[in-house]
């Protein structure tokens, strides 16, 4: 008896000191939204999917590529997806209209975006306060790409309802825009930004792509692509979302140690829009602004905030908690391997 007994106990220390299994996921098959996958700005996105880490994590991701990150975010809202690949701004104006959606993980620390003009029209427009009555390309409109155009059309003492907004895509449908003179100006992100860098087609007017060029537009950090998902997901599926963080943080691990050969060769040949070698460019040009940590620092959710603040009128007016844009315990449990 006292054998059996002592094997009990031991037995009981050998579960204690294991670490704990990472729970079911309570929904495995999840819709996923997302406006551009193929641009560099959703990354990590792409290597979650490709690398099989969604999978690893007993997910079955389905993934929704819409033309930009505002019907990314009308697709959760109306609930066709689950969770959205998309701009930090818009758990920000979504909380700020009482709806209750949240990040949970960080996967770009600096926008990436790119204000560019095309080059015949660089002795006209040669900052962002020159584009009144100009026709501006954006991914799409009230995307994050037409937050950036607007804030620095603001922060320059212009109103941004004096521009015209044109909804271009990030692929070659915008670098053909540009190119057929159908915009006098552009906001993308790579590799989009890299090919008409290539092709001379834009004179660079502000680059969000690096630290120090993020820093001086917006005085600080800002943070750019997140994976949001309402609150109520959460609740009713705590270890789906944890499953969902560890997979991206997988892919931001993976990120951070990969060569840029290394992602060029793992990414879809489709992503190249043509060009290796053009791609591996805009890789080595965004490599500064994929997070580190997965976690949105203070600093940066208060600058995307004064941004937002800076152009709507709605926005100035309100107060927003924002420690209710980002709830941070599943990526601290993804880095803590708990």
């Amino acid at each position: 008896m006292r054998i059996l007994k002592a094997l009990a106990a031991a037995a009981a220390l050998v579960l204690a000191a294991a670490p704990a299994q990472a729970q079911k996921p309570e929904k495995t098959a999840i819709t996923l939204g997302v406006g551009g996958k193929s641009a560099l700005y959703y990354l990590p996105l792409t290597i979650a999917e490709r690398l099989g880490y969604f999978k690893d994590a007993g997910l079955d991701v389905t993934i929704n590529d819409f033309a930009g990150g505002s019907q990314s975010l009308q697709a959760l809202v109306g609930g066709s997806v689950d969770i959205v690949a998309g701009a930090y701004e818009h758990t920000i104006r979504m909380q700020a209209k009482n709806q209750d959606i949240r990040a949970v993980i960080e996967l770009g620390r600096f926008p990436g975006m790119v204000l560019g003009v095309k080059v015949d029209r660089a002795d006209k427009i040669k900052s962002a306060g020159d584009l009144k009555g100009a026709k501006v390309g954006v991914t799409a409109p009230n995307s994050s790409t037409n937050f950036f155009v607007n804030y620095m059309i603001a922060k320059a003492g212009g109103n941004p309802k004096e521009t015209s907004f044109i909804g271009v895509g990030t692929g070659l449908s915008a670098v053909a825009a540009i190119q057929k003179g159908e915009l006098d100006a552009i906001v993308n992100i790579d590799p989009v930004i890299s090919k008409l860098e290539a092709d001379n087609s834009i004179k660079i007017l502000a680059d969000a792509r690096t630290e120090a060029g993020t820093r001086a537009i917006f005085g600080g950090s800002n943070p750019a692509a997140v994976a949001y998902v309402k609150n109520d997901f959460i609740e009713k599926n705590p270890a789906t979302t944890q499953a969902l963080v560890g997979a991206f943080y997988k892919a931001l691990k993976w990120l951070e140690k990969a060569s840029a050969e290394d992602i060029v060769n793992t990414v879809p040949e489709s992503y190249w829009l043509g060009d290796k070698d053009l791609y591996l460019r805009a890789v080595k040009a965004s490599r500064e602004m994929y997070s580190k940590t997965g976690v949105i620092p203070a600093d940066g959710m208060k600058s995307a905030y004064d941004m937002l603040k800076q152009f709507d009128a709605e926005l100035a007016a309100s107060n927003v908690d924002l420690s209710k844009t980002f709830n941070d315990a599943f990526i601290k449990k993804a880095a803590a391997g708990t």
